[in-house]
């Protein structure tokens, strides 16, 4: 330094003490300011000028207009340039006239010169990449200004101390240099206007962040008028900015999509390879390929996705850790400025001013930390949300491509799972991610210093730690365990509830709900069971990690004082080493958490990488491109099945589909027709063989696939509107009639799975969706069954037949309907999955085969259809039969002939009358909405909505949610708990008033006396502290876990008590979202909350009071802090809880849209829209973002304004240290500031867990709501049971009757008065909207009376409970529904019957032969739905748990929809022998399965409009007689 400085009279020495730091008025020497001082700014210039370039390099915003600031800042640069260049060129005026300047005088001017030349560069350069504000460039001005104080101070002193200025020159030339730094600095805290072409000019509500200055990004101040707006008044979506491009779904999802992929590659190129050399034996092959089946890893994919945003979070989680003598938070200020705090207060000579400065580097550190590690928070949570959309996204993809084997592995429950629970994992623990490296590194550094302080005694304390570290570990393996377990039983449990809620209905016609009730709670209760496990052991850990630096402190310091009795503790080393205790705990105590979060998030990851590694259709397997010339589909040599380790559904099918024809699909039930449409799809696996299918495709399956939006977006599925073709569809699909019936024509909107149509409806939909697209090949799974027979005739005519829009398209049709076979060119015949026949209807005929016998059967005679005149003799004929029938009942077994012929007549006569289930469905809905939300009717018919709005709800969770909560909890309980935790802490505080006390104590020929009762009290101090801490976790976890149990009861017993209107319009989805995630967030989010809420409440008290009582000066302080405090408090919570409310409602859709794409997936793919759902899906997404983003925004804003009031605690504690030095002893000094330094954490931590306990209190609001809506009448009245073996004869009658769908609604059913004989069988007819079903859902009180009585056996029904009611009557609904679980459970939950009776039944009901060739026989596994049935098997399966309860009246609803014809003689056959003496009500919708009953009941609006048998109503030419001409019966 002295030859650097030159020998001149400025000062020869680099640093002098006595100069700098024992005076009064302290000053650095003039060779530092000149040298070191000065270089500073420039060496931190040079070292980031690097990687700013760099990130210049590859950050394009477009470029910005030279503007006045921009000049002013550039000339101002130019100018700082020049005066560099002076200096220097004075110095060498000097070196030429002889005086010799330090060679420092050449030096300094040359690289500050250089470095503002940089500068000014850079300005410019950052101008063209349209940077608007420069954090680079901000500090480097700042450091400037800051090292040019020093100078500016010290330039003054000296010459007011020499009494002239010794060097004029370079002294004006330094306050000019002053002046423009100061300038520049100012001008750089501006900001630039916004970049030409830059996407902001198109955006309406544009992020503020991006277009944020340097010192409001640093400080989170952009998000301010968020906080502002949300306290005014409720945040709404429009409030919310738009997200910027690279958080986009589509960009993030695409980058993880591609990393992914490549995984994959990688994964499988090594097999490929080892299979390459088959010379080298079979043998050897095969041991080189198995070794090297990796699976592609997804975690590695997320890792190159992410590698970016983690490395910057590392870097600012560095430089956080590194703006500090030592690692971490809340202690680490003590450890430099604090001990030398303590060591100025115990010294009494030392100058003030140390004080005061001490107690500034104190803020200014820990201000800078705070800045910094938020910057680090913002960057790792931003990237958490990015994961998670990534995730979220790909999942999604890998939905639509999985084949149907996955489907049944994975129910749509497991896959919303994946989304929404496992996705979020990854999004929760990614802000540990970084302590994974930086927790060691802090543990290291403490231990470091803690030997510098207690030397070898330290390791007594670090062995402590160390022997604590595996127990840790094995408490969280055991919990990873449970875990696990608990996962599975989550799983099933959602699972069951999603198929109750789909089956509800069948569940209350056929009073099953107690079983299932049963069923779930089982469930429940093993899961509760693991979760109490699981806390336990969570408390066990926490009264571990509560006690570990109490223990390590005690070994410690207790070796220390023992080991040499010269050891004497005093304060500086009690509190330092306390503190470094302190910043070991932080590390550890996260350990536990990151270990379990990294435990759950790689279960999540594991179940994610399967579902990703799941087999995917082939898009290969269908050729779309090459065909044989004039055709349009063929099979060559085909053998399908439906996953690879199944045998095979369809085998050798040889095809081939001329363009134009119009071919017929026929064959028995389960033979295989569904799945050959499905294979000309691409949707089974493909065996063997090829397939080619030439053009667009559209495909209406047999069970319509409805979306829950607007029936013309419906039909429309995405492709631009034509009016034309538009109006054609709906005409030609017989859709008009309905659209003047649904509220809001063709912009009603359709529920979830379309249930505010009827079956016959939606069919409609469906098809008229596939005439809309106008594709080349329509394929049409049985769409006819659905609907009633004169509209099915409409709709071949019009669409299907040789005359209808589709005529010249390729079309496939699978039916049941024989009469319109005549009409197609040709017709494959199947049966057992093979072909058996094929050809033109008439060859078939000939042919003599299977089909021949079939149709000669149940073909209408040719010359008789020809014949008009025949049908006057018919109408003879019906009466003579009607006549025979009536006498002989048992006629189908002597005379199966003539039955036949009869039979075959009406059918071939058929004509259907009505439409579908619930023809007043939509009457219905159209009110549904308008009671909820009290808008007018009106207003309700316009728009068509029916699903109610999911509502946020706004403002101040009310209180009563949080006495809800304690009282569920129990309220002993909830004061218990709060009276612990005061204790716990006034230990606490105890112990280290004691510690202080300790360090006080006089020393006596260098020691300390009575250490072994210091220690002692010490000791057990900290031991009660760790057993209140156990026990308060204890209670809670009593607590909580009992007011999981008491809101899941009543939550399920409410849901499963709610009245049938409830679900029709409530989508499941928001059902079931209060089933999983409120109640995970009540099992497992809101205890530890409320923990950590106390915790740091009385963390924050302590803190004052201790402070308060050692410093009393600190009282006037706390008040405006307190009020800041308050300030911020109020600001944040208001606008994070509506935040948070909005991102609850935004994230239902994704799922409720997720669900509804799995089970479409078949029909996307078919009409080739899956990139649209795709976009659809990332557009949810984005949605849910929007509210996200801000949210962890807010987290940040909060953060870092809180933490300015901790260190102004901070500030103040050591100021007033300082100022009353003289009366203070050091112990007090050093527990005040111990205590101020927690202050921090507690305050932010105190806020954040409020914040936190409001948005997930909302799970109590939420859960409590859905348990107090309105219920049924109750199941049982036990003082009005229905007696014994009622009803006897099972007479049905109606008295005066009428019913409404809801209060203040037309009546649907007007005065009904009818009375039906035991054993009667009546048939009951209607136009659709007639109250055909209304009737049926009335007798089992679906619907309760508006006025009139129903009596049963003259009891009226009205008066005992709805299961003694619904258990005695049978009804075989329209559409079949099966539950997950054994076959023997769907036909007898309540386990009453033998093996034998169901076994009868089955042979009954024709299913014994499938069920014994089933290798499990009845407990053979039925799929979510009973997927793995045919349509017509499930529709069987309710004729067999009719036949099994035989009930005195039984309902049939449309029972005969999609069942082949001998099928459907097989069930009517059946019910007319084993229903002979029960009275049946049948709905028809085919007349001839009615004309041989005692009577026909024809409704009209509501109102009997005919009631007699079909003989005299024909006769009587009413409208009956008007249905069965329309159907050619009279």
């Amino acid at each position: 330094s002295v030859r650097l400085a030159g020998q001149s009279a400025l000062g020869a020495t680099f640093s002098d003490s006595n100069l700098t730091v024992y005076t009064n008025t302290p000053d650095l020497t003039p060779c530092f300011q000149n040298s070191l001082l000065a270089w500073v700014p420039c060496i931190y210039l040079w070292a980031a000028l690097p990687c700013y370039l760099f990130y210049l390099r590859h950050h394009r915003l477009g470029y910005i207009v030279l503007s006045c600031l921009s000049r002013l800042k550039t000339a101002l640069g130019v100018l700082l340039w020049c005066i560099s260049w002076v200096d220097l060129f004075y110095s060498f005026h000097g070196l030429v006239h002889g005086s010799s300047p330090a060679p420092v005088f050449f030096i300094t001017p040359l690289l500050v010169g250089i470095t503002m030349l940089l500068a000014t560069l850079l300005i410019q350069y950052e101008r063209l990449r349209g940077v608007r504000s420069s954090g680079v460039l901000i500090i480097f001005w700042l450091l400037c200004v800051i090292c040019a104080i020093i100078p500016f101070r010290s330039k003054i002193l000296l010459a007011l101390a020499e009494g002239k200025i010794l060097d004029p020159f370079r002294f004006t030339t330094f306050y000019i240099y002053f002046a423009l730094v100061l300038c520049a600095f100012i001008l750089s805290c501006f900001q630039e206007k916004p970049p030409l072409f830059s996407p902001e000019n198109l955006d309406t509500n544009p992020c503020p962040e991006a277009s944020a200055g340097f010192f409001s990004r640093l400080s989170f101040w952009w998000f301010t008028k968020l906080a502002i707006l949300g306290y005014r008044r409720p945040l709404e979506d429009s409030d919310l900015w738009s997200l910027s491009e690279e958080d986009c779904s589509h960009k993030v999802v695409q980058r993880l999509l591609e990393a992914w992929q490549k995984q994959q590659t990688q994964a499988s190129g090594p097999q490929t390879a080892a299979l390459e050399p088959k010379i080298a034996g079979e043998d050897e092959v095969l041991l080189k390929a198995r070794p090297k089946t990796k699976k592609p890893s997804f975690l590695r994919a997320l890792v190159r996705t992410f590698t970016s945003s983690l490395l910057m979070g590392a870097c600012f989680n560095c430089s956080g850790l590194t703006t500090l003598p030592l690692a971490s938070k809340p202690a680490s200020y003590l450890v430099s400025p604090g001990s030398i705090l303590i060591r100025f207060i115990s010294d009494p000579t030392a100058p003030t001013w140390w004080g005061f400065l001490l107690a500034g580097l104190m803020f200014v550190s820990s201000t800078m930390q705070t800045l910094i590690l938020h910057q680090h928070y913002h960057c790792i949570f931003v990237m958490a949300l990015r994961i998670r959309t990534a995730i979220i996204g790909v999942i999604y993809r890998k939905a639509l491509t999985i084949t149907n084997s996955v489907k049944r592995e994975y129910t749509v429950g497991e896959m919303v799972n994946l989304m929404s629970v496992d996705a979020q994992r990854f999004m929760d623990v990614s802000p540990f991610i970084n302590l994974l490296w930086s927790a060691p590194l802090q543990v290291i550094l403490a231990i470091y210093f803690l030997w510098q302080i207690l030397g070898p005694s330290a390791l007594a304390g670090v062995a402590v730690i160390v022997l604590l570290i595996p127990l840790n570990g094995a408490v969280s393996m055991k919990m990873k365990t449970y875990q696990v377990q608990q996962m599975k039983f989550k799983d099933s449990r959602i699972k069951l509830m999603s198929e109750i809620l789909n089956g509800i209905k069948v569940l209350k016609l056929y009073a099953w709900e107690p079983t299932f009730l049963e069923q779930v709670e089982g469930i429940r209760q093993s899961e509760l069971q693991l979760l109490r496990k699981g806390a336990y052991l969570q408390a066990i850990s926490t009264f571990i990690w509560v006690c570990t630096p109490f223990m390590v402190t005690l070994i410690t310091l207790g070796v220390y004082v023992c080991v040499d009795k010269n050891n004497v503790l005093d304060a500086e080393k009690a509190f330092v080493s306390l503190s470094l205790f302190n910043i070991l705990k932080i590390p550890l105590n996260l350990l536990p958490q990151l270990i379990s979060g990294m435990t759950q998030t790689s279960v999540s990851l594991k179940r994610i990488q399967d579902f990703l590694n799941q087999d995917e259709l082939d898009p290969q397997c269908v050729e779309r491109k090459t065909i044989s010339p004039g055709r349009a589909i063929t099979i060559h040599n085909g053998t399908f099945s439906w996953s690879k380790d199944l045998p095979p559904t369809l085998h050798s099918l040889n095809i081939q589909i001329p363009k134009g024809a119009l071919v017929a699909v026929v064959g028995p039930v389960g033979c295989g027709k569904s799945s050959l449409v499905s294979a000309l799809l691409g949707e089974m696996e493909k065996l063997e063989g090829a397939v080619s299918v030439k053009g667009s495709v559209a495909y209406v399956p047999q069970q319509a696939w409805i979306q829950n939006c607007t029936l013309q977006e419906n039909v429309l599925f995405g492709q631009p509107m034509n009016p034309k073709r538009y109006q054609q569809a709906l005409e030609t699909c017989a859709l008009l009639a309905d659209l003047d019936v649904l509220p809001g024509g063709d912009q009603t909107e359709i529920g979830e799975k379309g249930i505010n149509l009827s079956g016959g409806q939606r069919q409609r939909v469906s098809l008229a969706r596939a005439v809309y697209s106008d594709a080349n090949i329509f394929l049409l799974d049985d769409p006819l069954s659905a609907v009633d027979s004169h509209v099915a005739k409409h709709i071949f005519d019009q669409v299907i037949g040789p005359e209808g829009v589709l005529a010249g398209k390729t079309r496939v049709l699978v039916t049941h309907g024989i009469s319109f076979l005549p009409q197609t060119d040709f017709i494959i015949v199947l049966a057992d999955g093979q072909i058996t026949e094929m050809g033109h209807y008439s060859e078939l005929l000939q042919h003599d085969g299977s089909f021949a016998n079939f149709l000669r059967n149940y073909a209408p005679d040719e010359n008789q259809e020809a014949n008009e005149g025949v049908l006057q003799h018919a109408n003879e004929e019906v009466l003579l039969l009607e006549d025979t029938l009536s006498t002989h009942t048992d006629l189908t077994d002597t005379e199966p002939a003539i039955y036949e012929v009869r039979k075959q007549f009406m059918r071939e006569m058929s004509s259907l009358s009505s439409e579908g289930e619930g023809q007043n469905r939509p009457v219905l809905k159209r009110y549904t909405s308008s009671l909820e939300k009290e808008v007018p009717a009106t207003q309700t018919k316009e728009t068509g909505a029916l699903i109610k709005e999911e509502i946020a709800e706004t403002g101040n969770v009310k209180l009563s949610v949080y006495w809800d909560y304690a009282k569920s909890v129990g309220l002993c309980t909830t004061l218990f708990i709060c009276l612990l935790y005061a204790g716990q802490n006034a230990v606490a505080i105890g112990a280290n008033v004691w510690l202080s006390a300790w360090t006080n104590d006089v020393e006596e020929h260098g020691q300390q006396n009575n250490t072994s009762v210091r220690l002692g009290v010490y000791a057990t101090l900290g031991i009660l502290q760790g057993l209140l801490v156990m026990l308060s976790a204890f209670t809670m976890v009593v607590g909580a876990i009992q007011a999981a149990r008491l809101l899941h009861t009543a939550l399920l017993h409410n849901q499963i008590r709610a009245p049938q209107s409830f679900f029709d319009t409530t989508p499941s989805g928001r059902i079931l979202n209060r089933f999983s995630k409120d109640i995970y967030v009540i099992d497992e989010v809101l205890a530890p909350t409320i923990l950590m809420l106390f915790n740091s409440f009385y963390t924050s008290i302590s803190t004052i009071v201790v402070i308060v009582a050692s410093t009393p000066l600190f009282c006037v302080v706390v008040l405006p802090l307190a009020v800041f405090y308050g300030f911020v408090q109020r600001f944040y919570v208001a606008t994070s809880r509506q935040l948070k409310r909005l991102e609850s409602v935004s994230r239902s859709p994704i799922f409720s849209h997720f669900s509804e794409t799995v089970t479409g997936t078949s029909v996307i793919r078919a009409y080739g829209r899956v990139q649209d759902f795709k976009v659809l899906s990332d557009a949810k997404v984005d949605s849910n973002q929007k509210t996200t983003y801000p949210y962890i925004a807010s987290n940040r804003w909060l953060g870092v304004h809180v933490e300015f009031v901790g260190n102004c605690v901070v500030l103040f504690s050591a100021l007033f240290a300082v100022i009353g030095r003289n009366s203070l002893n050091p112990g007090l000094v050093g527990l005040s500031v111990s205590y101020a330094l927690q202050v921090t954490l507690s305050l932010n931590w105190m806020i954040r867990t409020l914040s936190d306990l409001e948005s997930n209190i909302i799970a109590v609001e939420r859960v409590k709501e859905y348990s107090k809506t309105e219920t049924e009448a109750p199941w049982v009245l036990e003082s009005n049971r229905a007696p014994e073996g009622w009803p006897r004869s099972g007479v049905v009658e109606f008295r005066n009757y009428s019913v409404r769908y809801r209060p203040g609604l037309e009546l649907v059913l007007k005065n009904l008065t009818l009375h039906v004989q035991g054993g009667e069988k009546v048939g009951i007819v209607g136009r659709t909207g007639a109250g055909k079903s209304s009737m049926t859902l009335c007798l089992f009180r679906i619907l309760e009376a508006a006025e009139g009585e129903i009596f049963i056996d003259g009891l009226n029904v009205a008066h005992i409970g709805l299961h003694d009611l619904r258990s005695q009557l049978t009804i075989i609904p329209q559409d079949p529904i099966l539950f997950s679980g054994t076959l023997r459970m769907n036909l007898d939950p309540f386990g009453r019957y033998s093996d034998e009776d169901i076994w009868r039944t089955l042979e009954l009901s024709h299913l014994s032969a499938f069920v014994s060739s089933q290798p499990t026989g009845l407990d053979f596994q039925c799929s979510e739905g009973g997927d793995n049935l045919s349509v017509g098997q499930r529709q069987l399966v309710c004729l067999a748990r009719a036949l099994l309860r035989k009930s005195r009246v039984l309902v049939l609803d449309e029972a005969t929809a999609a069942i082949d014809l001998e099928t459907d003689d097989l069930i009517q056959g059946t019910i007319r022998t084993q229903f002979e003496d029960c009275t049946v009500l049948t709905i028809a919708h085919r007349l001839n399965t009615i004309m041989d009953y005692n009577r026909v009941l024809v409704l009209d609006k509501g109102v009997v409009a005919e009631f007699d048998s079909p003989v005299n109503l024909i006769a009587a030419g009413g409208i009956f007689y008007g249905m069965a001409k329309d159907a050619g019966l009279a």
